[in-house]
Formats: C-alpha cells, sequence, structure tokens
C-alpha cells in the first residue's frame, strides 16, 4: 500500500528523460509505479536514473523517505493504465505518438482517473481528442530533473473539468511539488515561453561568433534560477537529450523554435554548421563527463542551492520545508498507532525511532560530520517519538508541545558522508509535565555507537509561554512506554557531566 492516502498506484506512459524522472518521484515516495516503453534498455536507463534520485533526494530531505514502492515493466499502454490511481505521460513531442498512447490507456484507466501529459508544449485540448472521458485529461508539465525541481505547470484544455484540476494538483503536491495552475490555454504554457526566448536569443549569439556556448551560459549561471545557477543553457538542454546527448537534443526540439511558442519568431536557420558548432561546444563544456556524471553534478548543485532556500524560508525551500513535514508525517514512526509497536513487554530493548543517512552538507572543513549535527540527529528522533506518542499536527495547531530545555551530548567515534545512522532511544521518566530522554546514535546494520544524547523536555503552551500539562491521551502513551522502559538498565552514561571519566561502551540493547 502506498504511502499518500488514494494514491497507491500510478500508471506511466513513456520512460524517457521525463518518464524516468517521474518514476523516481512516485517510487520514492512509496507509490507502486507501472511504466510503459517500447525501449528494450529502458529498465537500465530507469534504474540509473533511478540511483540518482535515490542518492540526491536522500540529501535533499531531512526526514526518512517512505519505504520505496514497486516499480513493473508493463507490455503495452493498456496495462499500464490498468488499477492505476493516477495515469502520466510521457512519450516525445509528437501529437499523433501522444494521442495514440493517451488512447489506448484510457480505454482501461477508469472514468475518475485522471490522466497528465508532461507535454512542454502541446495544447491538452488537442491532446484530449479521441480520448474516453475527455474531461479527466490535464497537461502537467515538469521541469528536469523530476524528481528534483518542484514546479510543474497544470493546464487544462476545453473539455478539462475543475475537479481534474483539483485532483491532479493535489497529486502532484502530494510528491512535494508545487503545482502552478495556468487560467488559460496556450502554446508553451509560461515557463517554457519564457525560456524559448532565452534560448532563441542564445542561438543567435552562437550563430553570429558573439559568444561561445561555454560563454553564455557562464553569463546565466552566475545570475538567475535554480537550474540555470550551476549549468545553464546548453549544458542542461544536453542533459535533456539523453544518452546521445546535445544533437538528439536538437533533433528532437529544433523543430519547436518555429512554433507559436514566442513572438521572439527570428531565429538562426539549424544548418548542419550551427548544429556541428553547438554540438562541438557542448562536448568540450562537458569535459568527458558521462551524462550520469553530469547528472549527479547537476543534482548535488540543485541540492544544494534548494537547501540554502530552506534555510532563507523562501521560493523553493519552503515548497522542500513543507515537503518534509509531510515525509515526517508519514514516516514509520509517525504512523504508530499502539504502544505495543513502541515498547513490547515481551522484548523490552530502547526503541530504534528513527535513521538517517549523512549527506556532505553535514560535513565540516576536518572531513567529518559537525558537531552539532549530532544534537540534530538525536533530536530528530525524539521529534519522531513524540510523533509517535501523539504530538502530530493536530496537537501542534493547538499550541502545545514539548520543548527542549537541557541536552548533553557524549562523542564517541566520528562519522562521515554516506553514513547510516540509527537512533535509539529510552524514556528514562516523565511527568504530567517533564519527559526525559536519552538516546543513542549508532551505524546501521554493525550497531558501533557513535554518539549520545540525554534531552529533558518541558510541555508548554508555546503561545502563552508557559509550562501545561500534557493531554490525558500522550501521558497514557508514556505511561505504556514507561511500563517496559522502567525494566531497562539506566544507560552507562545518563546523567553525565562535562568532565566525568569517560566510559567507553553502554549498556543499551
Amino acid at each position: 500500500m502506498g504511502a499518500i492516502p488514494g494514491l497507491t498506484t500510478v500508471g506511466l506512459l513513456g520512460g524517457g528523460v521525463i518518464g524516468g524522472g517521474w518514476a523516481a518521484r512516485f517510487v520514492l515516495n512509496g507509490v507502486d509505479v507501472k511504466l510503459y516503453d517500447p525501449d528494450d534498455d529502458a529498465p537500465r536507463k530507469i534504474g540509473e536514473v533511478l540511483a540518482n534520485a535515490r542518492r540526491a533526494t536522500g540529501k535533499l530531505v531531512m526526514t526518512t523517505l517512505p519505504p520505496e514502492g514497486t516499480l513493473t515493466f508493463e507490455a503495452t499502454p493498456e496495462e499500464a493504465a490498468t488499477g492505476v490511481d493516477f495515469v502520466q505521460e510521457s512519450a516525445p513531442e509528437r501529437l499523433e505518438l501522444k494521442r495514440e498512447l493517451l488512447q489506448r490507456a484510457s480505454t482501461t484507466a477508469p472514468a475518475d482517473v485522471v490522466i497528465g501529459s508532461s507535454t512542454s508544449g502541446l495544447l491538452p485540448s488537442l491532446l484530449q481528442d479521441g480520448i474516453e472521458h475527455p474531461s479527466r485529461l490535464v497537461v502537467g508539465h515538469p521541469f528536469n530533473p523530476v524528481y528534483l525541481l518542484p514546479l510543474v505547470e497544470i493546464c487544462g484544455g476545453a473539455a478539462t473539468s475543475a475537479a481534474t484540476i483539483e485532483r491532479a494538483a493535489d497529486v502532484y503536491s502530494s510528491v512535494g511539488m508545487h503545482p502552478l495552475r495556468l487560467a488559460k490555454e496556450i502554446d508553451g504554457f509560461v515557463a517554457d515561453r519564457l525560456l524559448e526566448a532565452l534560448w532563441r536569443e542564445a542561438l543567435w549569439l552562437v550563430n553570429d561568433g558573439v559568444a561561445t556556448t561555454s560563454e553564455i551560459d557562464d553569463a546565466i549561471r552566475y545570475g538567475a534560477g535554480l537550474r540555470w545557477s550551476s549549468m545553464g543553457t546548453f549544458l542542461v538542454y544536453r542533459i535533456a537529450g539523453g544518452e546521445a546527448g546535445m544533437r538528439h537534443f536538437m533533433a528532437q526540439f529544433g523543430p519547436a523554435l518555429h512554433w507559436p511558442w514566442t513572438k521572439l519568431t527570428d531565429v538562426p536557420e539549424l544548418t548542419d554548421e550551427l548544429l556541428d558548432r553547438i554540438v562541438s561546444q557542448s562536448d568540450e563544456q562537458a569535459d568527458g563527463r558521462s551524462i550520469r556524471e553530469l547528472e549527479a553534478l547537476r543534482d548535488d548543485c540543485l541540492v544544494a542551492v534548494m537547501q540554502g532556500l530552506r534555510s532563507a524560508g523562501f521560493g523553493a525551500g519552503e515548497v522542500v520545508e513543507r515537503y518534509d513535514r509531510l515525509l515526517f508525517e508519514r514516516s514509520p514512526a509517525a504512523a504508530v498507532g499502539t504502544s505495543g509497536a513502541l515498547a513490547d513487554p515481551d522484548a523490552p530493548a530502547p526503541i530504534r525511532i528513527y535513521e538517517h543517512v549523512v549527506g556532505t552538507d553535514w560535513i565540516d572543513y576536518n572531513g567529518h560530520v559537525n558537531d552539532s549535527r549530532y544534537m540534530q540527529l538525536s533530536g530528530f528522533g525524539v521529534d519522531a517519538f513524540l510523533s509517535a506518542i501523539g504530538i502530530d499536527a493536530d496537537y501542534l495547531a493547538t499550541n502545545r508541545t514539548y520543548v527542549t530545555v537541557e541536552s548533553h551530548v557524549g562523542y564517541v567515534d566520528q562519522c562521515h558522508a554516506g553514513d547510516h545512522i540509527d537512533v535509539e532511544l529510552q524514556l528514562i521518566s516523565h511527568d504530567a509535565k517533564r519527559l526525559h530522554v536519552f538516546t543513542w546514535m549508532r551505524r546501521h546494520g554493525s550497531g558501533d555507537l557513535v554518539a549520545t544524547a540525554e534531552h529533558m523536555l518541558l510541555h508548554a503552551d508555546t503561545k502563552a509561554s508557559t509550562t501545561v500539562p500534557a493531554e490525558p491521551h500522550v501521558l497514557e502513551k508514556l505511561d505504556e512506554v514507561a511500563a517496559v522502559h522502567s525494566t531497562l538498565p539506566a544507560p552507562a552514561r545518563v546523567g553525565r557531566r562535562v568532565g566525568d571519566k569517560p566510559v567507553r561502551d553502554d549498556n543499551s540493547a
């Protein structure tokens, strides 16, 4: 079962650069994917994209991702659209090809299942022609890489219903995206009309010998835009061409320069000489890097930019923060419904409450995890425990929560980028207002201890800035955990003061 209510399985039509990105975004959000693509090499290509997406998304969000959904390759569009909750088409930009796929999928997708198209410029009214229940078709135009960039343009056609627009927006929001609803149907939508204007000018600059592709991209990547900030225009488009590179991109999208996506229609003729110049300069820019290496470099840069925006609480950073909260609320600890899942009286032990893979952004100038991150990691474990005992979004909305008033971190071993760390928690004591917990941070698998932390928290009304008793259902849950944890020995490091004789081992389970 998927981690998102009402979205268990999606059907994808097409597994290229965009379709593979959709597959990764849905799978990493715990949604099962049924994918149709006639390319026999699609499983390998999508597997590599998924590996990059897994690596990048794990760095982007602070909360542990849900268990991954399954990825199944289907033999026909009809099979890919059978038994799904949503369909997304991402075939090449050829109207008749897209119509055929959409028509075939519409024969097996239930009438209430919304069908989205990833087209970058074709009018949805043209795509609706001939499909069953055309009111459920909408354009959901994403941006590469789909598994990282949050923007998705939603555009309805003449037959699209308001309910279809809302359903599409809900689906895209649930997997961490920012839906931009367009009020008017227009060729190229909004973002691509803006991008096309710059693209046309860049081609003229190369054609006229004013600047090389590298110089043009430098002028952009040191200026505006999330994606542009690291790679500019030409290198990004090279990646969009997939393994065939820049020449393939030009062959696929070059004809779009003559389409009415912008009033800036005066473009250079794509002669063999100009194409050779662009491809040659693009090859020089790539500097021998493979498409996957370029994708990984791009992903690292995007993660860094969006994490920076998150710290500022602005733009795409707000979307990431909201997405992180959604992931936290869906995490296994947050979804615990019985005390038995937290504390088993038949096998008393500290609770393994949280896990985290260390990203490069946690590393200091010594190449190790910064000291403050151990406290942050322990804090994530405490937050997961609070969520499990009933401190959920509804509870927080009443301006009540536990606030930390004192902490002590014990450093045992260094951590590095890529380390997989588990957080274990033991409830030491509690009353109506106080909560005393102890955590261990251990390497996943080996159980080797890297740090400990001890926290005292007070239950407070944050609006009134005063302590208040916790709600009965929270205290009841704590009582149930305490009944088990009271049988455990006190951690060897609990209650330590700075300067105490070092403890070389610990007595957790």
